[in-house]
């Protein structure tokens, strides 16, 4: 089962430095919203990168990765750094370092070109802000979908059956929850599927 960590803190900031300073960024980030005017404050997100469709910001590229280490409250930060502290380090060790994080950042960063692509084509009378990590994490599930589908020797039954019920509990819940931006998330696990695709020709197994 891949998806069970063993590893004590220092073994963890060994075999997964990408993952760790991944979730450090995501505290630091979070703990620079505190303290310069709340993690849900729409306006203070906004100053610090979140992606929305307001004509004056839409087009500041930079927008797209930032978005993507900022958390709208406790929950979001919490969920989504669990998630990230659990089911990623599989991949990391997988893939190795740098090819991990290419996949993560531009995961998270088509999920973001997705979701503002359509918050723009709705033509809605209040623009929407975009914050979290979700787009990237779900790149990392579509990662597991295409080797689950298409790699079946480096995944036992036991992760493979733990990653379709993530899926559809995700799916769900990405529909259940009306602040949930579902947009992100399927966008960025379709970018994780392909980036993988692509980054696995040149993968050696680690």
């Amino acid at each position: 089962m891949i998806f069970i960590r063993y590893e004590d803190w220092r073994s963890y900031l060994r075999y997964y430095p990408v993952t760790s300073l991944l979730l450090a960024a995501n505290i630091v980030m979070f703990i620079i919203e505190v303290f310069t005017g709340g993690s849900t404050d729409n306006m203070n997100l906004l100053r610090l990168g979140a992606v929305t469709e307001h004509p004056q910001l839409s087009s500041e590229w930079w927008r797209l990765f930032a978005a993507m280490f900022l958390h709208a409250g406790v929950m979001h930060l919490v969920s989504n750094c669990f998630a990230l502290l659990v089911f990623a380090p599989p991949l990391e060790r997988l893939m190795g370092h740098i090819k991990y994080f290419v996949l993560y950042i531009f995961s998270g960063v088509i999920g973001n070109i997705i979701t503002l692509a359509v918050y723009q084509s709705q033509h809605s009378l209040q623009y929407h802000v975009a914050v979290g990590a979700s787009g990237a994490i779900y790149g990392i599930y579509g990662a597991f979908l295409f080797i689950a589908l298409l790699q079946r020797n480096l995944m036992d039954e036991n992760s493979r059956k733990t990653l379709y019920s993530l899926l559809m509990i995700g799916v769900v819940y990405s529909f259940v929850v009306t602040q949930i931006n579902w947009i992100a998330h399927f966008g960025g696990l379709l970018g994780g599927f392909v980036l993988y695709a692509i980054l696995s020709r040149f993968i050696k197994n680690h």
